[in-house]
């Protein structure tokens, strides 16, 4: 293991679903560094966590629609960049899958942070890229509207 600035270096481990119906994505509204972003349902590996499960758990608790996940579209490096105020800097590991929406529960309270579910045309989405939360946002869609597809069983959880 690396040792970093003081520490052990880990990698943020985050989950990312591309959602598409009748043409839509499916994407979030939220709150980060002070702005309002745009991201797809996304967020933190928990311990114990298999990557599948975490994925269609972020997407309910970002969006209220619990979702069938389809496919591994790719795992992406990115390193935020670091501000004035030394904060950035922190290195993540997306993993990103094709899901199709299978029920909504308009009724649920969404993460915190989260402002709210919106469906966005690709070019919608694509239109807005200076508000994307990280160029993963429009990397991750790009290779899916590209073709982008692995089987799910590429990705094994083996547990002790």
């Amino acid at each position: 293991m690396t040792y970093r600035q003081g520490r052990f270096w880990q990698p943020d481990v985050t989950v990312a679903t591309v959602v598409l119906d009748r043409g839509r994505l499916l994407c979030v509204e939220e709150h980060a560094g002070g702005a309002l972003v745009l991201n797809q349902p996304a967020g933190h590996l928990e311990p114990d966590e298999s990557l599948l499960d975490a994925a269609v758990r972020e997407t309910l608790e970002e969006t209220g629609w619990t979702v069938e996940l389809e496919a591994f579209i790719g795992a992406y490096q990115w390193t935020s960049p670091v501000l004035a105020d030394g904060s950035g800097g922190r290195h993540y590991l997306r993993f990103a899958f094709a899901a199709r929406p299978v029920t909504h529960d308009p009724a649920r309270r969404l993460d915190d942070g989260i402002e709210r579910a919106l469906w966005l045309a690709p070019s919608e989405l694509q239109a807005a890229s200076p508000r994307h939360r990280s160029p993963l946002v429009w990397q991750v869609v790009e290779d899916f509207l590209g073709g982008q597809r692995h089987p799910l069983s590429l990705l094994r959880a083996l547990h002790a």
